[in-house]
């Protein structure tokens, strides 16, 4: 008997499977009495077996020792990807991370269906790397790789928006041009089609490098950063004058996939020369402690969830509680204060998705629905640059952590039923 083959969106923040038995779509509880899973792994310090998902986010928030690790899909297609690491006291890639994750996840699938899993249908992004085939090929192939070690035969891709679309065709009437508006942890991807009694045809599809991920590390720059030294002064070794402060240990502190490799010897040592030569030394004690007790994880937290308190709010303010560093610590986070640390992040969906139409030769105002697909989509500024940029357009929310997955495995119904 033929293996079965899966649909699996391996997402940035997110991973989900599924597929469609006797007509109906099933997704699998990869996460007890979940259908999503968290993207994140925790290697514990005594070689303990590896944890995914929500009990690797709960081994960090208990304070065991060892490495947390989120946002492994933005390392595709880098050097860094390859390069071995001290992880839960073995040397391993990161390919061999995730390899290990989808093996979880193939195993999970196969004992809730009772088949062996052989293929899959990959969501993928429109670009991994915007600007940049090498690289971006390279990234395919990379998660290719991954999959095959984890023991899937058949490896297939399909672009994430396209399988979103497929998902949420019934949204756009018959004949009506949908524009999907992906934002995903790592890529915001778009896709224009036209919906038919058929299915969907698709008209242009295009994306860039930048999802929630980035969204936090602009937030935290502009809110947690500051209290940690970021856009303080040095004192010059020699002569009159001051000097600004490196940025690169902030960005990195800020970058989920970065953070893991900021505790190391050389950075600890980086810091103290500028705490030695700061003009307010205090604020880089508090980025010492982060790098001595390994709090850049529960940092980064802290800023997502005072990113999203702070997009639902019409008007106040919430906080960014740093209280895992210094008691009472905190950074104000507004509306306002949020959509400025954003600003770019608007224009460049803006762009992005006006090249969209672009690609397809029409302009914005013939989109009749737009949906949103993604975790990040549901952010104030998404929504409002999309309304800005379509404002004749209807708005629809699909489900927004599952419409890729539902997508994949609907369209491996649609090529068995064809076949």
């Amino acid at each position: 008997m033929d293996g079965l083959t899966l649909g699996i969106d391996f997402g940035t923040s997110n991973s989900a499977a599924a597929v469609v038995r006797d007509g109906q779509l099933q997704r699998l509880m990869i996460e007890d009495g979940a259908e999503t899973l968290p993207t994140a792994v925790f290697f514990p310090n005594d070689r303990g077996a590896m944890l995914i998902g929500e009990a690797a986010g709960e081994a960090l928030i208990d304070g065991e020792d060892g490495r947390y690790m989120r946002a492994l899909k933005s390392v595709l297609g880098t050097s860094l990807f390859h390069e071995k690491r001290l992880i839960g006291g073995k040397r391993r890639t990161l390919a061999e991370v995730v390899t290990a994750f989808l093996v979880r996840i193939k195993s999970r699938a196969e004992a809730q269906t009772g088949q062996t899993v052989t293929g899959v249908l990959s969501g993928r992004p429109v670009h991994f790397h915007t600007k940049d085939p090498a690289r971006d090929a390279q990234a395919e192939a990379d998660l290719r790789a991954c999959y095959h070690a984890a023991g899937f035969t058949d490896v297939r891709f399909l672009n994430e928006p396209e399988a979103a679309a497929r998902a949420s065709r019934t949204q756009a009437r018959e004949g009506e041009l949908g524009l999907v508006v992906d934002i995903g942890g790592g890529t915001s991807d778009f896709t224009l089609f036209r919906s038919q009694d058929s299915g969907i045809e698709v008209l242009a599809s295009h994306g860039v490098r930048l999802g929630g991920t980035d969204f936090d590390q602009a937030v935290s720059m502009a809110h947690a950063m500051p209290l940690l030294g970021h856009g303080g002064q040095l004192k010059r070794e020699m002569g009159a004058g001051l000097l600004p402060m490196p940025v690169a240990i902030f960005a990195d502190l800020a970058t989920w996939a970065k953070i893991p490799f900021l505790y190391t010897g050389d950075t600890r040592r980086a810091v103290t020369a500028l705490i030695r030569d700061a003009v307010e030394p205090q604020p880089l004690k508090r980025l010492a402690e982060v790098l001595e007790h390994e709090l850049g994880h529960e940092l980064a937290f802290a800023v997502e969830k005072g990113k999203i308190r702070a997009n639902g709010l019409t008007g106040g303010t919430a906080m960014i509680r740093m209280t895992m560093i210094e008691r009472g610590l905190g950074a104000e986070i507004s509306p306002g204060s949020l959509d400025a640390a954003l600003t770019n992040a608007g224009a460049t969906l803006i762009e992005a998705a006006q090249d969209t139409l672009t690609m397809a030769g029409l302009p914005p105002e013939a989109v009749q629905t737009l949906i949103f697909v993604g975790g990040s989509s549901k952010m104030r500024m998404v929504q409002d640059a999309m309304a800005a940029l379509c404002p004749d357009a209807r708005m629809e929310t699909s489900d927004v952590f599952t419409a890729v997955v539902d997508g994949l495995a609907w369209t491996l119904a649609d090529e068995a039923a064809r076949a």
